[in-house]
């Protein structure tokens, strides 16, 4: 399991054809019937969903800042149990990580946490021998970080890929494909990246079969499963992750998780409503693994189709999405507001973030929302989009005054006041502001973050849920 086959894709810097070429190969290859584990380097959510298609199996996050370094090998080989193989697409430039962090974060980090060897997807479109400088430059920067491969993308012409092959033997990295420039697979987008799947089904289906044909003629698929099998054992030995007995961050917490032998004598599982459907997309995968591990039962909903809440909700969980671009259908939907405004009014647990904390204000660009906040959301001129340091300024559903987490922003929109009486975070960036609602039973905030970092969140809440 620990030496389970592996390739990280990476690129110079993004625009180079990153999710193009990993989201193709892993199509590529689970249409030669390999079972393929995929991965994300870094927060996003949207690329996941296309690999997840790609391969039938649920796309995951590597993040060495929001779960730490030493969670980054337990949480791949949680992914990538009974895989022939993983793919792990990264983020930016190789060596890009979060700001004033150093490699923190970056793609080559997580390769080198990993022990994985890298293959470099260039753009090609405006060079032909300087491609060796670039390749060699990349390959030679960190000893500790093994290109072992080039796929060079967007080549003209015959010509061009001669002059280009050439130029690469003297940098000692093989070609392992060669893209041609060609209409982009059409993969849309707008205010905060691509589409999601959700939202596009049918033409994302296209779209990955599209990506597939392109690098499978374009690359040597055997020489690229080749370089996987190269990869030995994970380093240090790391275990798979698990939901039932996560790994803990004892110094980030003011709290450890709920012991199963001290949890209430009712034993029933709480419902917990997850949002889902087009406006609301964004979820780790592991956020439902601890809450099922942690006595839940999970039952997913769409506040687009939906008029009630699942039957006996216990507690609900709104994570991140577009709200914005649904905003006109969701109002549409007053059951279901009520619904929620209701549970949160008898003090139910629910935890939204971001979008959540939009559907929870009382309007979004003018249109009534579930009004469970004295709050308005609109949207922005500017992109808000950063790592955050954040600490819980009081108790709340999710956690003790005190815990501290790290999480991500990434949003057009502004939410008036950015706090309430009770903010949920204390966040800097790189100066210190309050942010985010706690009342009652909830925890509302701009922040996404990553609960297999602190596992405490999910038995906190699904405890609450079993009490309230």
């Amino acid at each position: 399991m620990s030496s389970v086959p592996r390739l990280v894709i990476a690129a110079p810097s993004s625009g180079s054809g990153k999710t193009t070429v990993a989201t193709g190969l892993m199509a590529a290859f689970a249409a030669r019937g390999l079972a393929v584990s995929p991965h994300k380097v870094g927060p996003d959510y949207i690329d996941p969903g296309y690999h997840a298609l790609a391969t039938g199996r649920v796309g995951r996050n590597l993040d060495a800042y929001l779960c730490g370094p030493e969670l980054v090998a337990p949480l791949f080989l949680h992914g990538a149990r009974g895989c022939d193989l993983a793919v792990v697409e990264g983020v930016m430039g190789l060596y890009d990580g979060a700001a004033g962090e150093g490699e923190l974060a970056s793609t080559a980090h997580v390769a080198k946490l990993l022990g994985a060897p890298v293959v470099l997807v260039v753009d090609a479109s405006s060079q032909s021998r300087s491609v060796a400088a670039l390749v060699h430059g990349f390959a030679s920067w960190d000893p500790q970080v093994r290109v072992g491969g080039v796929i060079l993308n967007k080549v003209g012409s015959d010509r061009h890929e001669e002059m280009l092959r050439e130029a690469l033997d003297s940098a000692g990295v093989p070609v392992l494909g060669v893209l041609r420039r060609a209409a982009p697979v059409e993969t849309p987008s707008r205010h905060l990246g691509l589409v999601p799947v959700a939202e596009r089904r049918g033409e994302a289906v296209e779209a990955v079969a599209a990506m597939a044909a392109q690098v499978a003629h374009g690359c040597d698929l055997a020489a690229l499963e080749g370089l996987a099998r190269t990869a030995g054992a994970v380093p240090g030995g790391s275990a798979p992750w698990t939901p039932a007995s996560p790994t803990h961050h004892p110094t980030r917490s003011a709290e450890r998780p709920a012991d199963p032998s001290t949890r209430s004598a009712d034993k029933r599982a709480p419902v917990v409503a997850v949002a889902g459907g087009p406006a609301f997309t964004f979820s780790y995968a592991e956020h439902t693994e601890l809450l099922t591990a942690a006595g839940a039962e999970v039952v997913a909903f769409d506040p687009l189709r939906d008029e009630q809440l699942p039957q006996d909700t216990a507690g609900l969980v709104i994570g991140g999405g577009f709200p914005e671009v649904y905003a006109g259908e969701l109002s549409a939907n007053e059951p279901l507001r009520r619904a929620v405004a209701e549970l949160a009014g008898r003090g139910a647990p629910v935890a939204a973030e971001c979008a959540g904390l939009l559907y929870l204000c009382r309007e979004l660009d003018g249109k009534p929302m579930c009004g469970v906040l004295d709050a308005a959301a609109r949207m922005g001129e500017r992109l808000t989009l950063g790592y955050r340091d954040a600490v819980a300024v009081g108790d709340s559903v999710l956690a003790v005054a005190g815990t501290r987490m790290r999480g991500h922003e990434f949003h057009r929109t502004v939410v008036e006041p950015g706090a309430g009486t009770a903010p949920a975070w204390g966040v800097r960036t790189p100066v210190r502001r309050l942010e985010g609602f706690v009342q009652q039973g909830v925890h509302a905030s701009y922040l996404h973050t990553h609960w297999a970092s602190e596992p405490g969140v999910a038995h906190r809440f699904v405890e609450r849920c079993r009490t309230s």
